[in-house]
């Protein structure tokens, strides 16, 4: 008897790879209502950027930040859905793995904020004194 030959996946061309990205970032957002927050929050520092008229290097730390924010969304997303088809009953282990995700979010989330203070903070105090 020989042994079982590895899974060999076939050869995926770059457009399959960012098929699959867009794809993946569907999957992630669909029905997590995070993003809609995320997002909006997100809408509303473009616009104050905006109407500030921030540096360049403002809006570099800005989009880094939110960046960073939609990214650990996403892979929190993706840990709750590897969490789902490994099992459907409580484990300790994976829960406390689903919640140090969220903790990453939350984590990145209070980093935006900061920053958000450090660049608008100024400008706003400046509009209502």
């Amino acid at each position: 008897m020989s042994a079982p030959t590895p899974f060999q996946p076939p050869p995926r061309t770059w457009l399959n790879k960012f098929r699959d990205a867009f794809v993946g970032v569907y999957l992630g957002v669909a029905g997590q209502s995070s993003f809609l927050v995320h997002g909006l929050a997100f809408l509303a520092v473009l616009v104050l950027g905006v109407v500030l008229h921030i540096a360049a290097w403002e809006w570099a730390a800005v989009l880094i930040v939110s960046g960073l924010v939609f990214t650990l969304e996403l892979v929190n997303s993706a840990l709750e859905n590897l969490a789902r088809s490994i099992t459907v009953n409580h484990d300790l282990h994976i829960d406390r793995a689903l919640k140090i995700a969220s903790a990453a979010v939350l984590a990145a989330a209070g980093v935006a904020i900061l920053i958000g203070l450090i660049i608008f903070g100024p400008p706003l105090w400046q509009l209502v004194s």
